[in-house]
């Protein structure tokens, strides 16, 4: 599943861009990710507030001016990630999943992607798209994690906890600036991304037409260091959710943009438990 955030970019979270949603002008197309590549052509970091511009009146308070506050994004982001658990526990306890319900976790990842793609371009949050993309996904996670959790009992537990600590490990590298997201930071973050991602790519062509784990580079010694490198490139993900956040509160957001951020964060998760669950398979057993 895709999990980087491309979403907040087309937001106007960033300083560089107009803010299609508001205004008349024509919606802003430069630094938008490209199909295919949702990681290129992001630059959040140029320019001026848009937010100044767009309501072209002095700050003022979140309930005045229905603007994002962050227990607007703690609530959404609660909804949708319990909506996620929620999809998880019903194919966990409630579907018949055996040791080769791929086909199952294969559909509804399916699903999952093609709501998620479908509320990455589109221009506004949709809340049915994104609890509807949340459901598929936590269906495909519960299946998913059944399936290695047959092989090796109680990796789905250490992934979660992995993942958790990820997550409180860069929030609090984040609000203490140990990390400092800029545009430095994000354009060789963003390169390593594409790599990645084009690395895995023809790695799964190269299974599917060869057989077995393809380039070697998902399993073994080899395999554990890409799958360092996806957890890093995860947590890379979420210092942007929590830069692009900040700079959405601090300069005027619109309340319903909370639940793209919301979005975004659960993508970022799901990548880190997908990738934490593969490492912990290979440490415990070939993959």
């Amino acid at each position: 599943m895709r999990s980087s955030n491309p979403v907040f970019s087309r937001r106007g979270f960033s300083r560089g861009e107009g803010y299609a949603g508001f205004g008349g002008g024509q919606p802003q197309t430069q630094g938008l990710p490209q199909a295919g590549n949702p990681y290129a052509g992001t630059n959040p970091y140029a320019g001026t507030n848009p937010y100044e511009t767009t309501y072209q009146a002095p700050p003022g308070a979140p309930v005045q001016t229905g603007r994002m506050t962050m227990d607007d994004v703690v609530m959404r982001t609660a909804m949708t990630l319990g909506t996620v658990v929620l999809g998880a526990l019903v194919a966990w306890f409630v579907l018949p999943v055996s040791e080769k319900s791929y086909g199952l976790a294969i559909g509804a990842s399916l699903v999952a992607l093609v709501l998620g793609l479908i509320q990455s371009f589109k221009r506004e949050a949709s809340p049915a798209l994104i609890l509807g993309y949340a459901v598929f996904e936590g269906i495909f996670l519960g299946i998913w994690s059944k399936i290695l959790n047959f092989m090796w009992p109680g990796i789905p537990l250490q992934a979660v906890l992995g993942t958790m600590a990820v997550f409180v490990g860069m929030l609090v590298a984040y609000r203490t600036r140990l990390i400092r997201v800029t545009a430095r930071y994000t354009r060789i973050g963003m390169a390593i991304a594409i790599g990645f991602v084009i690395l895995m790519f023809v790695n799964l062509i190269a299974a599917m037409i060869g057989g077995g784990d393809g380039l070697g580079l998902r399993s073994g010694a080899l395999g554990v260091v890409v799958g360092v490198i996806g957890i890093a490139l995860g947590a890379f993900f979420l210092s942007l959710d929590f830069k692009q956040i900040e700079d959405g509160i601090q300069y005027g957001a619109p309340a319903k943009e909370s639940w793209l951020a919301a979005f975004g964060l659960t993508l970022s998760l799901v990548w880190i438990y997908l990738e934490m669950l593969r490492l912990i398979a290979i440490l415990r057993g070939d993959d």
